[in-house]
């Protein structure tokens, strides 16, 4: 069979030495945060948020605070981007606050279970509503889901390999659509019949309720962060970046309470709440079986506009981690022609594929992959929050053209919240099993092969070598270069 990946010419030969430069506009920017936000998420969480809220009041105001609090996250993450632009996100952050260490684990962690569990994540949600929309014979409902899975994202990587700009085209389109179909389930619902009438009763829900609400609600909105790996890469990044980020918020935000709004109408509160399908459930009462394929085709779209978006900033991790890390070869490597880390974004597509045929061995891959990325998230992305008040405090020098506002509160509330998803998901994956595993310990296996593999690269000799990358990866569009970075070990 042959290659799917673009032919190289011996003129556009990859590079460690090649740098990132600015590509994307404003308009991709956020459609690029838009698209990695807006997954399945919202046509699962709603039914959730509004049986554990219990009330009209309380089940809006959830999701209003979920905007509130991803929108603080936001403007942290405005203050880091555009003080350490780098095609590294979190890593770079991470690096610089807490030594090499640390970032190796987070690069570790992001390659093997975070941006890749993501992936297939995503990819089983694409590949369940296609294979019940076209069976595939032959395979069995267990492996036909996997087969679909897999086929998109190579598909995907096979795109996004003719570099930054066929990525960043395709999402555009694909969020569009995805926006698009979401104004059409409000739309649906604005011409459905009204509301049936429902005995009006606003009781708070238990702390436990609303806080469980509320995790299904962040994770509803998480993925804003992504925007950090692209720092280097977009126009104007000291200004776009900025609003980029709380444009994205606002829009993401807008879009869920109208879609919120539209399943209320419809349904009403308690049917809402009892519905495992609830787009579906709208889109069938007002046009039928017509409505449920519509769903299926809109979930099939966003799928692939977050796998796509994940996956153009997935692979910079690895790319930032290697230049930092010489022994990882050729993951450093960047395509200077098509502005794409080509070496990385092969990687990411193999670990993906690993992982779906991981999930497909144990079932429920949806499910499974939850389970195995949750904890290891949230773990880094506390961290991340609290590189801001670190590097604040490490270097207050540094010119900063953005400095998030109500400083230290804001950042401490982002920071509080992520250690509330963190105790939330460790609770529910404490109980879970995984291919007859206790689900939380998968997570701590990883890390743990981790800070085996960084004991071993620790040991190796990497002097000439890491001054020669880190010579290369000084630019312009990096607010410090690398070799200021403290050397934690």
């Amino acid at each position: 069979m042959a290659d799917p990946t673009p032919t190289l010419k011996s003129s556009d030969a990859t590079s460690a030495q090649a740098l990132p430069r600015p590509t994307l506009g404003l308009f991709e920017a956020i459609t690029l945060i838009v698209g990695v936000v807006i997954g399945a998420g919202i046509f699962k969480s709603p039914a959730l948020v509004a049986s554990m809220t219990g009330s009209v009041e309380w089940m809006f105001g959830a999701w209003i605070l979920g905007g509130i609090v991803s929108l603080a996250g936001a403007l942290c993450y405005a203050e880091l981007t555009t003080a350490y632009s780098h095609a590294g996100g979190d890593y770079h952050f991470l690096v610089r606050a807490y030594g090499r260490s640390v970032g190796f684990l987070f690069g570790w962690a992001r390659l093997s279970v975070i941006t890749t569990g993501s992936i297939a994540l995503l990819a089983f949600v694409f590949g369940d509503y296609l294979h019940g929309l076209l069976p595939l014979g032959g395979v069995g409902n267990t492996w036909g889901p996997v087969v679909y899975a897999a086929s998109c994202v190579i598909a995907l990587t096979w795109i996004n390999l003719f570099g930054i700009r066929a990525g960043s085209v395709t999402q555009t389109w694909l969020t569009v659509l995805e926006v698009l179909g979401l104004l059409a389930i409000v739309v649906a619902a604005s011409v459905a019949g009204g509301l049936r009438e429902e005995s009006v009763t606003v009781t708070m829900p238990a702390t436990s309720s609303f806080g469980m609400a509320m995790v299904f609600v962040l994770l509803t909105f998480g993925g804003w962060n992504e925007a950090a790996y692209i720092s280097a890469e977009v126009k104007n990044g000291k200004r776009n970046l900025v609003t980029a980020l709380t444009a994205s918020i606002v829009i993401i935000t807008m879009l869920y309470l109208l879609v919120v709004w539209a399943f209320w109408k419809v349904l009403g509160m308690e049917a809402m709440g009892k519905s495992g399908t609830v787009a579906a459930d709208l889109m069938r009462s007002s046009f039928g079986v017509g409505g449920e394929s519509f769903i299926a085709v809109l979930v099939l779209v966003s799928a692939v506009t977050s796998i796509n978006a994940t996956m153009i900033v997935g692979a910079r991790t690895s790319y930032a981690l290697a230049c930092d890390w010489p022994i990882l070869g050729r993951l450093a490597a960047w395509d200077a022609h098509r502005d794409s880390p080509a070496t990385a974004m092969r990687v990411q597509c193999i670990a993906a594929l690993c992982l779906l045929f991981i999930g497909g061995l144990v079932g429920n891959g949806f499910k499974s992959m939850v389970e195995f990325t949750a904890p290891v998230f949230w773990v880094f992305f506390l961290l991340s929050g609290m590189s801001l008040i670190v590097l604040r405090m490490r270097e207050p020098h540094t010119p900063r053209p953005f400095r998030v506002p109500f400083y230290p509160l804001l950042p401490l509330m982002f920071c509080v919240t992520c250690g509330f998803m963190l105790w939330s998901s460790l609770s529910y994956v404490y109980s879970q099993e995984l291919g007859g595993w206790n689900a939380a310990w998968i997570g701590v296996a990883v890390l743990f092969v981790g800070i085996v593999l960084l004991l071993l690269m620790q040991r190796l000799p990497s002097g000439s070598s890491m001054r020669s990358v880190r010579s290369g990866m000084q630019s312009g569009i990096q607010a410090q270069s690398l070799s200021s970075i403290p050397e934690k070990e």
